[in-house]
This record gives structure tokens, C-alpha cells and sequence, in this order.
């Protein structure tokens, strides 16, 4: 698998070329409609800031629903063409929201575009592991992260123009183009060759989502990976609030904090992937992450009460060491999540993981805002040793979901056809 250039996040021309163009394209979108969607609802559709944050959050909590079936659907269909089906759909959805008038045609909304989201990413890491194949699928999710950071960062610049105008015109505009981006995106996706999936065995094993959902030991390893995801949280919601309430940094430290972020995101993450494309090394970096994000938890929290000086140049180094332990925690996640996976359920597997994740993002902004902003300095301490004790526990999941993993994939192989003297003697003939 080819690898992106020295300084573009693209990599060369291919199949995971036109795959990162789709991403750009999409994430362009999100770039826009995130940075644009809370003023285009408040001040031009007119929802207070209280329904547009109740109706995303029911959404996002119904939306998982369709992580795992959607996955699921993948295994059992090209991945591509569902994916790109899905993103006609999204563009449609999008549109949609030129339509909002009242919160009840919002939620209906916005419950059908987190459907669509939430199943669309567990399609995606399926149709990825196809593109990468099995020992290129992780360096092929880095390469997509830095992508997508790099769309969202064009998309949000973009979407400044919409908000600088401030007017119904440039709110519509940005709602089109949100919507537009989805149907570059699946133009380009129907650029890949179809990826089939293996014919059906003779007889009906157990489905794939059914399998993902009890299997034990791949939830546990799912399930930690998804408590460190908390610190996604961290970053666009505490930090921000932590900076301008806790510190003497100005608020345009927040802009500067996501800047790093970003930036470093589209350099290194396709660096620090190597090395977790199997389950076992995926598990060490994630003990590294783990402990990385821990110690990025003490920068913050040393950040209490100083001048806009030092807490400024403090908050950009935690900054930059959380990145690496995100990136390691976001490579090391998709390592596991596959090399885990039931290689004919992948889609399945991708949908529990997400599920769990998005899990995790639901209840994140409540718990970390209680624990740190109210706890201050003590709730800092108690994430790091939260992040830090999961880290070094994911390791020994590992091992247990390996082993197991084995076991049940012999237990799965067809029974050996008895011999010739057995099935005489079976018969009743010498």
C-alpha cells in the first residue's frame, strides 16, 4: 500500500487516492456544517441554543442504533456502493435542512442525518479495510484521519464567510454546500472498483452483528479503547472552558489550542500508525496513548490560575502531547478493532466498536464538565489516572481476546471428513 508524500496528507495515485478525495470532499461538508450549523439554527431558523443542543443530543443518542446493522449490512454487501448510497442519501438530508422551520421538523432532521452518520462511518471502515487490505488497513485509516482534519479545517474556513455575512442568503448557500459535498463524495467513491463479499457459506453460520455483540472479550478491548475516547471531549469542549475560566490565557487560545491540534494531526498521523496494523502491537500503543493522555491531563491541570504568558505556552505543549497520544489512541483503536474482528464480520465489529464509542461522546460533555470544571485540579488527576490505568489494562484484554479468538475461530472450521475405513465401519460394512 502506498503512503502519503512528505509534506501532503494524499497519497500517491490509487485506489486510497480516490478514497482520500472522498474523504476531503465529505469532510469539507462537515467542516462547513459544523462550524456554521448552531448560528444557521439559532439566528436563521430561529431554535433557541437549549432545542438545538436537546434535539443533537437525542439524535446522536438514536443515531447509534444504526451503527451495527448498517456494519453489518456491510459484510454482506459492496461496501462501496452502500457507502456511496448512503452519502446520496446524507446530500438529501442535508437539503433537508433548508426545510427546518420549527423543533419538531428539526429533530426529525437531524435524527435522520445522525442515522445516516453513524452507519455510514462503521460502512466506511469496512470499505477501508478493503481498499488497505488486511496489512494496510490501519496505515489507510491514518492516512484518512489527517485527510478528514484537513477537510474539516478547509470546510470551517470556509463557512467563516457564511457567518461573516451573517444573512439568510449566505446560511442557505452553506447549507447547499454541505449537501453539494456529498455528492462529490459518492461521484468519487463510484471511481473504486466494487468489493464484493465472499460467497455465502452452505450452510448459515451465526450473523455477523450477532457474533460482534457477544463476543466478550472484543467488547472488553472495544470498551476500553472507548473510555479513553473521553478525551475528544476533553479537547473541544473542557479545554475551551477550562481556558477562559481557569486560566489567564485569552480566549484566542482556543482557536490557537485546535490549530495545533490540526496541524499536527496532518503530519503525523499517518507517522506515529506505523507499527498497529496487528492486534498485539496496536495493544502497546494504546498503552502509550493511554499514558500519554495521562500526562497531558497534568499539563492542564498545571495550567490553574497562571498569567496569560506561561498558560498559554503550557497549554499549547499539553496540547501538542495530547495529539500524539490521540493519534496513538485513534491508530491503535482501528489496529484493534481489526486485527480483532471476525475477518468475514469486519463491518459488523466496526459498528459494535462505534456503537461503544459513540457511547462514550454521548455522556462525555456531562461527565467531564462535572468531573474537571467542577472539580478543578483533583478532577484532572483522577482523568489521568483513569486514562493511564486503561491503557496499561488494554494490553492483557488483548492477550485474553487473542487467545479466545483463537479458540472460537478453530471451533468455527468445518469438521474433517471421516475416512473411508470410518464411514464403512459408520455404514455397518467391514
Amino acid at each position: 500500500m502506498t503512503v502519503p508524500g512528505r509534506w501532503s496528507p494524499l497519497p500517491p495515485p490509487g485506489r486510497l487516492r480516490t478514497l482520500a478525495l472522498a474523504t476531503l470532499a465529505n469532510t469539507v461538508g462537515s467542516g462547513l456544517w459544523l462550524a456554521g450549523a448552531p448560528l444557521y439554527l439559532s439566528r436563521d431558523v430561529g431554535l433557541s441554543a437549549a432545542s438545538v443542543g436537546l434535539g443533537l443530543t437525542l439524535a446522536g443518542l438514536l443515531g447509534l442504533t444504526a451503527a451495527v446493522p448498517l456494519g453489518g449490512l456491510a459484510d454482506r454487501r459492496d461496501p462501496r456502493t452502500l457507502r456511496a448510497l448512503l452519502q446520496l442519501l446524507q446530500a438529501a438530508v442535508a437539503g433537508a435542512y433548508l426545510l427546518v422551520a420549527s423543533f419538531p421538523a428539526f429533530l426529525v432532521v437531524a435524527v435522520l442525518d445522525a442515522l445516516l452518520t453513524a452507519g455510514n462511518l462503521a460502512v466506511r471502515a469496512a470499505l477501508v479495510a478493503a481498499v488497505g487490505g488486511p496489512e494496510g488497513r490501519v496505515q489507510a485509516f491514518a492516512t484518512l484521519r489527517a485527510v478528514a482534519n484537513l477537510g474539516i479545517a478547509l470546510g470551517a474556513g470556509l463557512a467563516g464567510f457564511a457567518l461573516a455575512a451573517d444573512t439568510h442568503l449566505a446560511y442557505q448557500v452553506l447549507v447547499v454546500g454541505n449537501a453539494t459535498t456529498y455528492l462529490v463524495s459518492a461521484a468519487l467513491l463510484m471511481r473504486l472498483p466494487g468489493y464484493p463479499p465472499p460467497a455465502a457459506p452452505a450452510r448459515p453460520a451465526t450473523s455477523g452483528r450477532a457474533r460482534a455483540l457477544r463476543d466478550l472479550p472484543f467488547l472488553a478491548v472495544s470498551g476500553a479503547s472507548a473510555v479513553l475516547a473521553l478525551h475528544a471531549t476533553v479537547l473541544t469542549l473542557v479545554v475551551p472552558l477550562w481556558t477562559v475560566s481557569r486560566t489567564g490565557a485569552p480566549p484566542a487560545v482556543v482557536s490557537a489550542v485546535l490549530l495545533v491540534n490540526t496541524s499536527l494531526t496532518v503530519l503525523l498521523a499517518v507517522r506515529l500508525a506505523r507499527g498497529s496494523d496487528t492486534a498485539a502491537p496496536a495493544a502497546a500503543a494504546m498503552r502509550r496513548a493511554g499514558l500519554v493522555l495521562a500526562v497531558a491531563m497534568l499539563l492542564y491541570a498545571a495550567t490553574t490560575g497562571m498569567p496569560a504568558g506561561p498558560a498559554t505556552g503550557l497549554l499549547l505543549l499539553a496540547t501538542a502531547v495530547y495529539t500524539v497520544g490521540d493519534l496513538w489512541h485513534s491508530t491503535a483503536g482501528a489496529g484493534l478493532a481489526y486485527g480483532l474482528a471476525a475477518p468475514k464480520s469486519i463491518g459488523a465489529y466496526q459498528g459494535v466498536d462505534g456503537l461503544l464509542a459513540g457511547l462514550t461522546r454521548a455522556v462525555g460533555p456531562a461527565l467531564l464538565t462535572w468531573a474537571v470544571l467542577d472539580g478543578g485540579v483533583a478532577g484532572w488527576c483522577a482523568l489521568a489516572l483513569l486514562f493511564a490505568l486503561v491503557g496499561l489494562l488494554v494490553p492483557t484484554l488483548t492477550r485474553r481476546a487473542l487467545a479466545l479468538g483463537a479458540g472460537q475461530a478453530a471451533n468455527d472450521l468445518p469438521a474433517p471428513a471421516p475416512r473411508a475405513g470410518a464411514r464403512r465401519r459408520a455404514a455397518g460394512r467391514p
